[in-house]
């Protein structure tokens, strides 16, 4: 490492704000499931950057798709169209049943869309959500954040939200009833951040009939679970629901910043020019990717999803140190004996890049790359043990 980079890197660690706990690790270059930090260490990616690289690093059909776009548009603006913008919306309107879509740069961005949409579109201004949840760190999408430690010192936050236990009916129907004024109920098939908590099909069932019942709009945040993390392109198909509103971020863009909503049935029409807004949603670029993404989620890819996601969870079920494992697909949850920090930490020497999630102490999240092998899964099944022996 030469001079000049390491006083750059040091002034830039300093005037950066630190929104982030970073570790002490620069990565600088990646390859499918691999990256490679700046003193040439090699890691396996079981992070894949908090679930977006789901296609693994530089993918070949979605680096071609944006270098091409790069050539020929970077921006146009939202005033007028662009194809890499339509043929996105097609393939995503084609997924969920004719959705109407808005494209914005991020998941808290795609979730305060639905929350305006989920207001308009019924009048009404109360939401319900699930303790635990994470949908976003902007004002709207905190809001119906369901961790109280994440509201500190930015109240006050958006009035109207009520908060119900995940898996349990009583606390939905007592959490929905008060006003009877319901904009939405808010849903993620798997709670993410909230420790990897998939919601049980008898729940996610009961608040869909619910929300008809009082005339609220059902809304699922994909932006974790969606474009295959789960093993079906979006997590509800596995549920049988008929979302009203779908936010979807992450790996749609396979590491380019790109989120969507999409809107279903009547409550698209509520909305119109004026309503809402992103300069740069649509991007040309990251259009072209998402589109070259959403392509290539296949069947032979889900499949592995659901084949190497019951490897990696029969593998940790095994080791001495996991008390329970949950999840869907390749959004996998180990909940340990011990504090995770040190496991990360550990792991992160041994070449293997894990994550936390989570209120409690010992959830270890593991979210590699879809594309992920049998061999790569026994690689990182091996660091583990060693590390939690």
């Amino acid at each position: 490492m030469n001079r000049e980079h390491e006083v750059v890197s040091a002034t830039g660690r300093d005037v950066l704000l630190p929104t982030y706990a970073r570790a002490d690790l620069t990565i600088v270059r990646g390859k499918g499931c691999r990256v490679w930090d700046d003193e040439g260490h090699a890691y396996l990616d079981f992070g894949a950057g908090i679930a977006v690289t789901g296609l693994g690093h530089r993918h070949p059909g979605v680096t071609a798709a944006a270098h091409a776009q790069l050539d020929a548009l970077w921006h146009a603006s939202n005033l007028y169209w662009t194809e890499p913008m339509l043929a996105l919306a097609e393939l995503l309107s084609d997924k969920a049943g004719g959705a109407h879509a808005f494209f914005c740069s991020s998941g808290a961005e795609a979730n305060e869309a639905a929350l305006k949409v989920a207001r308009k579109a019924t009048g009404r201004t109360r939401l319900v959500a699930l303790e635990d949840s994470f949908h976003g760190r902007t004002l709207g999408a905190l809001s119906v954040t369901g961790q109280p430690a994440k509201w500190e010192g930015f109240g006050p936050l958006v009035p109207g939200v009520t908060f119900a236990r995940a898996n349990d009916v009583e606390s939905l129907e007592a959490a929905v009833s008060p006003g009877g004024d319901g904009a939405a109920i808010v849903l993620e098939p798997v709670l993410g951040e909230g420790g990897v908590v998939p919601l049980d099909e008898g729940f996610v069932h009961a608040a869909e009939e619910i929300a008809r019942e009082v005339g609220a709009l059902l809304w699922l945040d994909e932006v974790q679970t969606g474009i295959g993390r789960t093993g079906t392109f979006f997590a509800y198909e596995q549920l049988g629901l008929e979302p009203d509103l779908v936010t979807l971020a992450k790996s749609l863009g396979n590491g380019l910043p790109i989120g969507a909503l999409l809107v279903r049935g009547d409550a698209a029409e509520a909305i119109g020019p004026g309503d809402h807004g992103a300069t740069f949603g649509g991007n040309p670029v990251a259009c072209a990717a998402a589109s070259a993404v959403v392509r290539a989620v296949d069947d032979a890819l889900l499949e592995n999803v659901v084949a190497r996601g019951a490897q990696l969870r029969d593998g940790l079920s095994a080791l001495p140190a996991v008390e329970e494992v949950r999840g869907r697909g390749l959004m996998i949850a180990a909940v340990l004996d011990r504090e995770v920090g040190p496991v990360v930490e550990a792991s992160r020497d041994e070449g293997l890049l894990v994550l936390t999630a989570g209120p409690a102490p010992g959830v270890l999240r593991l979210l590699p790359p879809l594309v992920v092998s049998e061999a790569e899964v026994d690689r990182a099944l091996e660091i583990l043990a060693g590390v939690l022996a």
